[in-house]
């Protein structure tokens, strides 16, 4: 699980600091998967990049007592002058599957889709491509859970029908924590949720009633 304990997070503005997160406690168990929303602006993003920690809190804490991916769907870690096969040894070595790497290789760049573009720069990639680099990379690694924010939203309708199939093929293993706009796909993976609002998290057992909050409930 993810333990969130009076977490405080504001950022710089041209006028003043501007509290995001204020005094936010919740914890996000490894028994279920548990939708993110919130209104624009409500700190999702923000709250996931502290969840997994590339990113760094004023105040509070956050305990992962748990394996937890890096999120899904920005391609955040990966170096842009590298390769995509460059980027993806490098991440097999990190997480020790170095005896591993020509399968794991294998299966990252036939699910990212890539083709040739797999021995380019990254820089080159479009903000798709590099979307589903990241999403593959994840997929190659054993994760306890999974943060996705919008990631299953890149590619065209049959990459995104792939993403959900293999999500749903490790629901009975791994959780997940989803970040998403789409009232349908939230109903279809997800069986709790935290809704954000003014720097506060509150639990819904029921996803529809955290939808209809939002007026999200289509």
């Amino acid at each position: 699980m993810i333990v969130v304990e009076n977490l405080h997070k504001r950022y710089s503005t041209p006028h003043g600091p501007r509290w995001v997160l204020r005094d936010l406690s919740i914890t996000f168990p490894r028994d279920r998967n548990v939708a993110l929303l919130g209104r624009n602006g409500a700190g999702k993003s923000t709250l996931m990049r502290l969840m997994a920690g590339t990113d760094t809190a004023d105040r509070g804490r956050v305990e992962r007592r748990c394996r937890v991916s890096w999120p899904i769907g920005h391609a955040r870690g990966v170096q842009r002058t590298m390769t995509g096969r460059q980027n993806a040894r490098f991440i097999c070595r990190l997480y020790g599957f170095e005896a591993e790497v020509k399968e794991r290789l294998e299966f990252i760049n036939g699910f990212a889709e890539l083709g040739d573009a797999f021995d380019q720069a990254v820089e080159t990639y479009s903000a798709g491509m590099r979307a589903r680099l990241s999403f593959a990379l994840t997929f190659a690694f054993d994760f306890d859970m999974y943060l996705i924010d919008e990631g299953m939203a890149v590619g065209d309708a049959a990459f995104r029908r792939k993403a959900s199939r293999a999500f749903k093929e490790r629901a009975g293993r791994s959780a997940m924590v989803l970040v998403s706009h789409s009232a349908s796909l939230v109903r279809d993976l997800c069986q709790a949720a935290v809704v954000l609002d003014d720097g506060k998290a509150r639990w819904f057992d029921s996803v529809d009633e955290a939808l209809r909050v939002l007026g999200m409930d289509e």
